[in-house]
């Protein structure tokens, strides 16, 4: 499977890709927004996306937003953000599922 990983903090995306290639999962890597709609671009299939929503230079919701409006790949939002309401609105713009990370 194919994943793409769109997580700003380096130690974290790090630990992660390593934890997903063990298990046999081709990850591809993003710290940015930008980073992240230039990989979609290129990427071909993807089997899934695991999305944080603090990045750098935007929120993760707009990279949400692109996703559904080219592509039904299943998008999982990890984030330390846990306000009911935005669970809710990320979900139904889309989202597969939401995992609050502490």
């Amino acid at each position: 499977m194919k994943l793409l990983l769109v997580e700003d903090d380096r130690e974290l995306r790090m630990t992660l890709r390593e934890a997903l290639a063990v298990e046999g999962y081709e990850v591809l890597a993003a710290a940015s927004l930008a980073d992240a709609m230039a990989q979609l671009a290129h990427a071909g299939h993807l089997d899934a996306v695991l999305l944080d929503l603090g990045l750098p230079d935007g929120d993760g919701e707009e990279l949400l937003q692109a996703l559904r409006r080219e592509r039904a790949t299943p998008l999982i939002v990890i984030s330390a953000r846990h306000v009911e309401g935005q669970k809710i609105r990320l979900l139904d713009a889309g989202a597969d599922d939401y995992l609050v990370a502490h």
